[in-house]
């Protein structure tokens, strides 16, 4: 993995036995020569994500964080496991070396796999990159997640990777709860307003693929040269459930801000020779075999939602002092505009 927002030391919260972790590795990492030094990326809201060098090479360990975790969260397991099935069909992943699932090596589980040279950009209009190229990279991404989709469950050794149908209305449940639990974070009424529209518009078509949950521009590396994704990240969300949920949450960049970095809403698309929200969509469509998107609105304020539900945990996990980075309250400052803008969406729809 290369970049992702540079490296720092190991911050205290997310400190570990690193002769520990160098004893494992070489019991379980094939080719791996200490002596280890650690890193830690300044990426990583959720799982804490560690750059770890040695003689052998350079990787990238995934942990879980420190302190009280909601249930079912933070599943490297899941993330270790999606990769490799997906390595194994085609798809650019990193690959995994080794998962580990005993809480007594180093604190928590974690796994470990190749750290892949490219570019991260953080910024959606894509800077650095030469103007004639921008469109390509952006659909190269489309281009990528199409090709996700296009993979069935069963074949890839991932028909048990979730539960199938009511996706979208499982989703709807699981977020609204998790904000609701949340109490120390705090409700507003935006969220209050969503928690209650989403149930009632939901769509109850079904579908399903392997689905990434976080496809964002940040959250893939791009070859260092080429308008070509190379490596997808942060499978944390991975599951079964509907594509068309996924694709637009990837769409969502359409409709927020540069406040946000990958938001294209206020930019000057044609100036930056991106495609169009309507041109993207057309793109997918074609790649899928899709006529259209029908309730493309829903699921991208279901998404915005989500985005803010989310953010709201990383909220609730900074006022309880396990936030696994300093970036943490930067991003909280977006869960108003996010459940803002997925509010006037709904109420615009009528």
């Amino acid at each position: 993995m290369s970049e992702q927002g540079g490296t720092t030391q190991v911050r205290a919260n997310a400190r570990f036995d690193v002769a520990a972790l160098e004893r494992w590795m070489g019991a379980n990492v094939p080719g791996f020569r200490g002596p280890l030094s650690v890193e830690q990326f300044a990426g990583g809201q959720s799982n804490p994500t560690f750059k770890l060098t040695a003689p052998s090479g350079r990787y990238v360990m995934r942990r879980k964080p420190a302190g009280q975790l909601l249930k079912g969260a933070h599943a490297v397991d899941r993330e270790a496991r999606v990769m490799r099935a997906l390595e194994s069909a085609g798809f650019p992943v990193p690959h995994v070396h080794a998962l580990c699932t005993d809480d007594t090596v180093i604190g928590s589980w974690f796994y470990v796999m190749d750290m892949v040279e490219g570019r991260i950009f953080w910024d959606g209009s894509f800077p650095g990159v030469d103007a004639e190229q921008k469109r390509a990279h952006q659909d190269a991404m489309g281009a990528t997640l199409a090709a996700l989709h296009g993979f069935d469950p069963e074949a890839i050794g991932l028909g048990d990777y979730g539960r199938p149908g009511r996706y979208l209305q499982r989703q709807i449940d699981r977020w609204s709860r998790q904000y609701r639990e949340d109490t120390l974070a705090g409700a507003t009424a935006d969220l209050d307003f969503l928690v209650e529209w989403l149930p009632e518009h939901a769509p109850e078509n079904e579908e399903t693929r392997v689905v990434h949950g976080d496809f964002r521009i940040d959250n893939m590396i791009f070859h260092p040269s080429e308008p070509r994704v190379i490596a997808v990240l942060d499978w944390e969300l991975s599951t079964l459930g509907h594509p068309l949920v996924d694709f637009t949450y990837n769409l969502m960049m359409y409709r927020v801000p540069g406040t946000i970095p990958w938001g294209l809403a206020d930019r000057d698309l044609a100036a930056l020779n991106l495609p169009s929200e309507a041109e993207y969509v057309a793109a997918y469509c074609e790649r899928t075999g899709r006529a259209r998107i029908d309730h493309l609105d829903v699921y991208i304020v279901f998404n915005l939602f989500r985005l803010a539900a989310i953010i709201h945990g990383i909220k609730g996990r900074m006022l309880r002092g396990n936030a696994s980075s300093p970036d943490a309250a930067a991003m909280v400052a977006n869960m108003d505009i996010l459940a803002a803008i997925a509010r006037r969406i709904a109420e615009d729809m009528g």
